[in-house]
């Protein structure tokens, strides 16, 4: 169950992380710049990870940590849509 929990964590995980991460970059800097920064860098961060998630030894920890980054992310994406909601 771990291997599962490791694999599910590092491919979908690291996306989910890497995509809200951009998403902020998106809303809080210019928005043409993070969508070339998430053609090179995106594919870094996830490589990236996704190796963080096979280096841990429990595999749920992981996917705990990736959540709660992403729910960090989403509120920061919340709060960049209200205070900009033209954007």
């Amino acid at each position: 169950m771990q291997r599962f929990a490791k694999i599910s964590a590092g491919f979908a995980g690291g996306y989910i992380v890497t995509e809200a991460l951009h998403m902020v970059l998106a809303l809080w800097v210019d928005a043409s710049g993070a969508l070339i920064t998430l053609r090179f860098g995106g594919f870094i961060l996830w490589a990236v990870l996704l190796i963080i998630a096979f280096l841990a030894r429990n595999g749920w920890k992981v996917w705990l940590w990736y959540l709660l980054v992403t729910g960090l992310l989403a509120i920061a994406i919340y709060f960049g849509k209200v205070a900009y909601p033209l954007a």
